[in-house]
C-alpha cells in the first residue's frame, strides 16, 4: 500500500511538471468563437457529380474557407487551401467541398466500403445540429473515391462504441449503424479532390419552420500531414461531436418533406448440421417487413414483423479469464438505430436497457421476434423513445412468449448542456408461469457546468418477484475537461437485489469509487515529438461487508510522435478478493486475497501507412500465480480495394494450482468491388473452447444497408478438419420503397 501511495504522488509531481510545461505550449483563450455561416437557398436542384470548381451554381455562393488546425500544429491555419459551400432546396440537404491538395499524386484513400473510419486517411466530415440543442446530430463524410459514411450522435457522442460498422456495434453516443438514403459524388483532378453531398430532408429529423438555424461543424483530414483541421477550433482533447462547441448555421428554410417508407425482406437459408447423427439439412424460407413513418419531420414510428438478422457480421470469440460477465456489442440495425435516445447508465458496466436481452438467449442463441414497434424523435426540446417487442417461445430452452417495453423520455434544458430524463424497462412473460416479470424504473440528469464542467448520474430501482430490498443502483460522476485537462471523479453503487433483465451487469452488489487525472501537452518545438499524455485512474469495488473485491490503480504516460506512432508505458497495482473459487479454464482458482503488479506496454504505429500495428502487452502478477497477455491488430491494405486484419490475444497464465495458455484469433478479409459492392469474411480461432468458426457476407447494397446479402457461417468444434459442427447459407434480399416520394 505504501508503495502505491508513493507512486501516486510521483505522478501528481510528474503532472505538476506537465502542466507547467503546458504553459510554454500551445494554449488558447477559452472562450471558442462559433463562427456563423448562412445557407443558400436554391430554386432548382445541381447536378450532383462531383463537379464543383465549374458550376456556376456553386461558384455564385460565398465560401468557407477558414478552417483551423487541431493537429499537427494546434490553432494554425489549414495547411491546404479548403473551400466549403452549403445550400438548400426544397426537399434536399446540399454540402459542396473542394480539398486542394499541393501533391495530388499522393492522396491516401485506405477504404472503400461504406461507413468505414475515415480517419486515417484524406477525407471530409461535417455534423449538423438539426434541432440545435448542442447534444445531438448527424454526422455525414466521404474520401476521394466516394466512400458513404454516416452516423447519429447522440449526448455529444459520449460513450463507448467500435467505430467500425462492420466490425462492431455500439454503446453509447455515436451510432455508426444508422444509414440514411443520401448520395455523394467525387472527383480527382490536378487541383486536389472535391466532393458534392445530397441529403434528402426527409432522411433527417428536424423541426420545420422558417429562418431556422442549426449547428455545425466541418473537419478536413490530410493524410501526408496526419493532419485535422475544424471550422470551429476547438480546444485539446475534443472533436467535432462536441456540438455545443459547433459554430451556426442560419437561414434554414424548411418544410415537412413526408416520409413513409415500407422495407420488406424475403429470406431462404440451407442449414446443414453434423453435430447430430445422423446429419440432418433444413431449408428456411422466410419473409418480413419493416415500415418507417414520419409522424413529424423530428418524430418516426418503426414497424417490424417477422424480424431478421441474418446478414449481420457475428460477434468476436472471447475467453472469460476473469470471474465476471463478458459483454458483447449489439449490432442489429434496427435496434442500434436511435439506440442512444435508450441509453441510461454506465455503457458496458451498468446498462439499463440492453437490447442483446431481445431475440437472444442467455447462452447467445436466436429467439425469434414476431414483431414490435418503436417512436423515437424529439417533442420541442424533448427526447422521446417507446419500444415494444415481443419474442417466442423456445420450448427446448425453456423459454416462454416475452413482451419487451422500453420507455424514455430526455428532456434537454435550451442554452446549456444540461438535461434531464427517465426511463422504464419490461419484461413481461406471456406463458402459463406465474409472476414471471421484471421492471426497473430510473431517473438520471447531466448538469453542463459551461463548456469546461459537468456532472452527470441515474438512480434506479428494479422490481423482481421474490426480491424485496436492496434492489437499487446509482451513479454520479464529476468531469471537467478542458485545455488538455480530463478530470473525473465519481461513485456507482449496485444493490444485492438489483436485477435489470432488460439490462447489463458486469458484475453484480458492488460499490465503486473512481478517478481520473489526466494531461495532453501539446509540443511546440520538439521536433519528432508530438504530444504526452501523463494519467493516473484508480477504481475499486467493495461489496456490501465492506470487503474490497477488485481495486485497480493504473499509472501511466502515452507517448506521441509527430509520426503517428505511439508508445504506452504504464504499471498497474491490482488487487483481487476471491470469495468463492472459480475456473480458468481447467485450472481453479481458489479462496484468497491476491495483491499483485504489472507492467503495461501499447506499441501503436501510424495509421495512415498501408501496413500498421497495435499491441498490448501485460507482464506481472495474476491471482496467485503470474501472467504474460499480448493483444493487438495488425493492418493491411492494399490500394482503396482491399484491407484486411489480424486480431490476436495470447495469454501465458502459471498459477499455483496450474497453467493455462489462452489464445484467441480472428482474420478479417474485405474487398469492395464499389463503396457499396463488397465481400467479406472473418476467421475465427479459440483454443479454450476449441472452436474455429467462418463467416463470409456478400453485399450488394441499394441504399441505407438495403439490398441482396449472400451469408456463409460455418462453425467447427474440436477437429479443425473432420468435425464439421454446423453451416448454414442465407440468401436474403431487402428493398426500400419510398411511399411519398
Amino acid at each position: 500500500m505504501n508503495f502505491i501511495a508513493q507512486s501516486g504522488i510521483s505522478l501528481l509531481l510528474f503532472l505538476t511538471c506537465a502542466f507547467a510545461l503546458g504553459q510554454s505550449g500551445p494554449r488558447k483563450d477559452s472562450v471558442v468563437i462559433k463562427p456563423t455561416y448562412q445557407a443558400a437557398s436554391l430554386s432548382e436542384d445541381p447536378v450532383v457529380d462531383g463537379e464543383i470548381l465549374n458550376d456556376p451554381v456553386w461558384q455564385g455562393i460565398p465560401a468557407i474557407e477558414d478552417l483551423i488546425q487541431l493537429r499537427p500544429n494546434y490553432g494554425e491555419a489549414v495547411s491546404e487551401k479548403t473551400s466549403i459551400r452549403v445550400a438548400v432546396s426544397q426537399g434536399t440537404f446540399y454540402v459542396a467541398v473542394v480539398c486542394y491538395d499541393s501533391d495530388p499524386e499522393n492522396i491516401v484513400v485506405s477504404d472503400s466500403r461504406r461507413d468505414a473510419d475515415l480517419n486515417d486517411e484524406d477525407s471530409f466530415l461535417f455534423i449538423i445540429d438539426t434541432y440545435n440543442d448542442n447534444q445531438n446530430g448527424f454526422l455525414f463524410g466521404t474520401n476521394a473515391q466516394g466512400m458513404e459514411y454516416d452516423a447519429q450522435i447522440n449526448n455529444e457522442g459520449k460513450g463507448n462504441f467500435n467505430a467500425n460498422r462492420q466490425q462492431g456495434g455500439v454503446i453509447g453516443g455515436t451510432n455508426i449503424n444508422w444509414d440514411a438514403t443520401w448520395k455523394v459524388s467525387t472527383q480527382i483532378g490536378d487541383y486536389g479532390w472535391s466532393a458534392e453531398f445530397a441529403i434528402p430532408l426527409r432522411s433527417l429529423r428536424f423541426a420545420a419552420g422558417t429562418n431556422r438555424t442549426w449547428g455545425m461543424n466541418f473537419r478536413r483530414n490530410i493524410s501526408k500531414n496526419t493532419e485535422t483541421a475544424f471550422w470551429t477550433s476547438l480546444p485539446l482533447g475534443f472533436d467535432m461531436k462536441r456540438l455545443s462547441l459547433a459554430g451556426k448555421l442560419t437561414g434554414l428554410n424548411l418544410q415537412n418533406p413526408g416520409n413513409l417508407k415500407l422495407i420488406p425482406y424475403v429470406l431462404g437459408q440451407v442449414v446443414n448440421d453434423q453435430a447430430v447423427s445422423p446429419s440432418e439439412t433444413d431449408t428456411n424460407f422466410e419473409f418480413g417487413a419493416d415500415i418507417k413513418y414520419s409522424i413529424t419531420p423530428s418524430l418516426t414510428l418503426d414497424l417490424t414483423y417477422n424480424t431478421d438478422f441474418a446478414q449481420v457480421e457475428v460477434d468476436d470469440q472471447q475467453v472469460n479469464l476473469d470471474r465476471f460477465n463478458l459483454f458483447f456489442p449489439e449490432k442489429r440495425a434496427f435496434f442500434l438505430e436511435n439506440a442512444g435516445q435508450f441509453g441510461v447508465g454506465s455503457p458496458g458496466e451498468v446498462d439499463l436497457f440492453f437490447s442483446r436481452r431481445i431475440g437472444l438467449g442467455t447462452d447467445g442463441s436466436i429467439v425469434p421476434i414476431i414483431g414490435g414497434a418503436r417512436v423515437s424523435g424529439k417533442v420541442g426540446q424533448t427526447n422521446v423513445g417507446l419500444l415494444s417487442m415481443f419474442t417466442e417461445d423456445v420450448a427446448e430452452a425453456g423459454i416462454e412468449e416475452n413482451n419487451f417495453t422500453v420507455a424514455r423520455v430526455n428532456h434537454n434544458f435550451p442554452g446549456s448542456r444540461s438535461s434531464l430524463g427517465g426511463i422504464f424497462t419490461s419484461r413481461a412473460g406471456l406463458g402459463a408461469l406465474e409472476d414471471n416479470y421484471n421492471r426497473v424504473y430510473a431517473i438520471d440528469g447531466k448538469w453542463g457546468i459551461g463548456n469546461k464542467a459537468e456532472v452527470t448520474g441515474f438512480i434506479a430501482k428494479s422490481t423482481t418477484p421474490g426480491v424485496e430490498e436492496n434492489d437499487h443502483a446509482f451513479k454520479i460522476l464529476g468531469n471537467y475537461n478542458w485545455d488538455g485537462w480530463n478530470l473525473n471523479a465519481g461513485y456507482t453503487e449496485v444493490g444485492e437485489g438489483f436485477n435489470p433483465e432488460v439490462g447489463f451487469l458486469q458484475r453484480t452488489a458492488f460499490r465503486k469509487p473512481e478517478l481520473l487525472i489526466f494531461k495532453a501537452h501539446r509540443f511546440k518545438n520538439a521536433r519528432k515529438m508530438f504530444e504526452i499524455r501523463p494519467h493516473l485512474s484508480y477504481r475499486g469495488y467493495w461489496n456490501f461487508d465492506d470487503e474490497l473485491i477488485t481495486s485497480f490503480l493504473h499509472v501511466d504516460n502515452h507517448w506521441v510522435w509527430r509520426s503517428g506512432f505511439e508508445i504506452h508505458t504504464g504499471i498497474n497495482f491490482t488487487t483481487e478478493r476471491v470469495l468463492t473459487p472459480f475456473n480458468i479454464s481447467r485450472v481453479t482458482v481458489p479462496v484468497g486475497n491476491y495483491v499483485n503488479e504489472e507492467l503495461q506496454l501499447v506499441l501503436i504505429t501510424n495509421p495512415n501507412n498501408a501496413f500498421s500495428l497495435s499491441s498490448r502487452t501485460f507482464i506481472g502478477g495474476y491471482f496467485n500465480g503470474n501472467r504474460i497477455t499480448n493483444s493487438g491488430t495488425a493492418n493491411y491494405r492494399l490500394g482503396d480495394k482491399f484491407v484486411s486484419s489480424l486480431t490476436f490475444s495470447h495469454s501465458d497464465i502459471k498459477l499455483d494450482t496450474g497453467n493455462v495458455t489462452a489464445f484467441v484469433s480472428g482474420l478479417r478479409l474485405a474487398y469492395s468491388f464499389t463503396p457499396r459492392i463488397f465481400l467479406q469474411s472473418l476467421i475465427q480461432r479459440n483454443n479454450v473452447s476449441n472452436v474455429t468458426s467462418v463467416n463470409a457476407r456478400f453485399g450488394w447494397l441499394q441504399n441505407a444497408n438495403t439490398g441482396l446479402f449472400v451469408v456463409l457461417n460455418i462453425v467447427r468444434d474440436d477437429d479443425l478438419i473432420d468435425n464439421l459442427d454446423n453451416q448454414v447459407f442465407t440468401v436474403k434480399y431487402t428493398h426500400r420503397f419510398d411511399i411519398l416520394n
